[in-house]
């Protein structure tokens, strides 16, 4: 299963962004907390029951300050209180995962990164095992090899934390400029997981940005996705985020339906 849907409410609060998303049949929403956690439990709350009663399933997307990997003992506590915070909404809203950039290498070895963000990854899941909160932390590929969040580097988190992880298909393909099998990187996923996909624009570092996604660019990935059996959660986030998940909606029915005829 397969599930299609937009990042963000198109500007319009999400309560009109579900209803959107139900009227355009789409299958989910990601809740965005891009410049801080200022949701009230309450809102969470309200928009978490108009999403269960439209049968939209909800994530959530932390706020872009984070980085578990910081010289700075403060900006660690500071970024490790958002992911929290993006948890205790995400339950309120019924929404199981919860995504964030975890950090940077900046001077520090990949060794050293990734065994500092391992540690607050630790430290976070045991604030939620307390709280009794069901969300799962879901670390995501990043767009530019200078960032921790290459798919090996998650893959190792999971299997050391447990914690899910969100591959950001755009992000891979400027991490590998273009030259990218998606066939290729399933085959070391796990069946079930949460993703991204837009248009991407990079340049030799990689990530520059997000653009529109043309069917002719969400095609290949569609072709692969549909060859395996998979639980996926797939957030589209170009500039047009609605348009374009239902285009993908669109095109990967297309291909199932293909697929079925003999």
């Amino acid at each position: 299963m397969i599930r299609i849907g937009p990042a963000g409410s198109d500007g319009l609060g999400n309560l009109k962004g579900i209803r959107k998303v139900a009227r355009m049949k789409l299958d989910c929403m990601e809740v965005e907390f891009t410049y801080g956690v200022r949701m009230s439990m309450d809102a969470a709350r309200e928009v978490g029951a108009l999403a269960k009663a439209k049968d939209i399933t909800l994530s959530v997307h932390a706020p872009y300050y984070i980085n578990l990997a910081s010289d700075e003992k403060e900006k660690i506590v500071a970024s490790k209180k958002r992911i929290l915070d993006s948890c205790e909404r995400a339950t309120a809203l019924g929404a199981r995962n919860v995504v964030f950039h975890a950090g940077f290498y900046q001077q520090k070895t990949a060794e050293q990164t990734y065994a500092l963000i391992k540690k607050a990854i630790l430290e976070i899941q045991k604030k939620i095992s307390e709280n009794k909160w069901k969300v799962q932390l879901c670390p995501e590929v990043t767009g530019k090899p200078s960032q921790f969040g290459s798919v090996e580097e998650l893959l190792k988190l999971k299997k050391e934390t447990g914690c899910g992880i969100c591959v950001d298909f755009a992000h891979l393909y400027a991490r590998y400029q273009g030259d990218i099998d998606y066939a290729k990187i399933l085959k070391k996923l796990p069946r079930k997981f949460h993703a991204h996909f837009s248009g991407i624009e990079y340049g030799p570092k990689g990530e520059r940005k997000h653009l529109k996604t043309t069917q002719e660019f969400f095609e290949p990935l569609a072709e692969a996705l549909i060859q395996r059996k998979l639980d996926v959660i797939l957030i589209n986030e170009s500039p047009q985020p609605y348009k374009d998940a239902a285009m993908m909606k669109r095109v990967l029915s297309t291909f199932v339906a293909a697929k079925k005829r003999p």
